[in-house]
C-alpha cells in the first residue's frame, strides 16, 4: 500500500491508509481492527494546535 500523503484527502469508498491510534483507554487501534465492519474515521485536524 502507497502512502498518502499527509495533507491529502480520502474520498469515500477510498482504502483507509495504514495508522494505528491510541483509544481512550490506552489501547492501540488499527484499521484492521475493524475488518469486515463498516468503520467512520474523523480527524479533527486542528485538535490540541494553538490556532
Amino acid at each position: 500500500m502507497a502512502p498518502t500523503p499527509q495533507h491529502s484527502r480520502l474520498q469515500p469508498g477510498t482504502p483507509v491508509p495504514a495508522f494505528s491510534l491510541l483509544d481512550q483507554d490506552g489501547n492501540v487501534v488499527r484499521p484492521e481492527d475493524f475488518l469486515g465492519s463498516k468503520l467512520f474515521v474523523f480527524f479533527y485536524p486542528k485538535a490540541n494546535t494553538g490556532g
